[in-house]
């Protein structure tokens, strides 16, 4: 029987096995689909299609350099364990080399694209799962670019909890930029400088600090005059450049990068799993489910 594009689609969204062995599987029950369940049930390939619905907020944060290229990227599991599997090592470091090399435009395009083992990002992660036995998945990547005459800052903290990527121009010291991104992972600031910040928010903070003084029975006449000096403190708490350097607090980011020769010009700082809702299980509840589901 001809195994059709359909039928290996029908296959993978009922087990969630990659593109690949849904098709080895067909072929060998002659396209009973039933059966290719099975044959995938018995090969332990169908288990990701359980994972489907869990949340991975764990995992790792990487950063791939190679020459004046690199990538920034976060690849999620369901347990922080994991990330020290070998297994899930081995995957994000394809990932990474993949990333860089095709350089997609998106996330989408990044699962669709087709990996130098012939199968896409999404099937070789699926692959993953079933011999890891947790939900995976590429969550997000930045690709950056620079000149032989700028410097990348490369910094994982604790193994990947946090990764930031940052980029000197002007200046080829690649460990003064590392300690700039080892900086942005302590502080984590939002800007590189004041001027980045737009009126809107300036405004909304002028409002809450003006508030705030008039609520302290501050006199009115010095008040304008207080919100100035406290946004200039807000400054130091959301732009690098203004913060107190962490290697040497006596000095600003901003005079040590210019120690440097040259200016900041981006950073990317990725925690693992921030903005994702993690769920709190009931391991007892879970325990029981699986116990009927057997």
């Amino acid at each position: 029987m001809a195994i059709t594009a359909q039928m290996v689609k029908e296959l993978r969204e009922k087990t969630g096995a990659g593109m690949m062995d849904c098709k080895k599987a067909l072929t060998e029950v002659n396209g009973d689909m039933e059966a290719a369940i099975d044959f995938l049930r018995e090969k332990g390939l169908s288990s990701s299609a359980k994972k489907a619905d869990r949340i991975a907020a764990e995992g790792t944060t990487a950063i791939l350099v190679k020459d004046n290229e690199a990538v920034i990227y976060e690849v999620n599991a369901e347990t922080d364990f994991v990330a020290k599997n070998e297994a899930f090592q081995t995957l994000v470091k394809e990932l990474g080399e993949h990333l860089l090399t095709t350089k997609p435009a998106s996330i989408e395009e990044a699962v669709e694209s087709t990996m130098e083992n012939g199968l896409s990002v999404a099937d070789h992660i699926s692959n993953a799962v079933a011999k890891i036995g947790e939900k995976l998945t590429l969550r997000r990547f930045e690709i950056r670019t620079k000149t032989d005459n700028d410097a990348f800052g490369p910094y994982l903290h604790m193994g990947g909890r946090i990764a930031v990527l940052t980029i000197l121009e002007g200046s080829t010291d690649s460990e003064a930029a590392k300690d700039v991104a080892m900086h942005i992972a302590a502080l984590n600031p939002k800007y590189i400088s004041r001027d980045e910040v737009s009126e809107d928010e300036v405004e909304h903070e002028r409002k809450i600090l003006t508030e705030q003084a008039l609520n302290e029975g501050k006199p009115e006449n010095i008040v304008a005059k207080m919100v100035e000096g406290r946004l200039g403190k807000y400054f130091e708490e959301i732009c690098v450049l203004d913060q107190a350097f962490v290697k040497n607090s006596d000095q600003k980011v901003r005079d040590f990068v210019k120690s440097t020769g040259g200016t900041l010009k981006e950073f990317v700082r990725y925690a693992v799993g921030e903005g994702i809702e993690k769920r709190e299980d009931n391991f007892a509840e879970e325990v029981m489910s699986q116990v009927k589901g057997n």
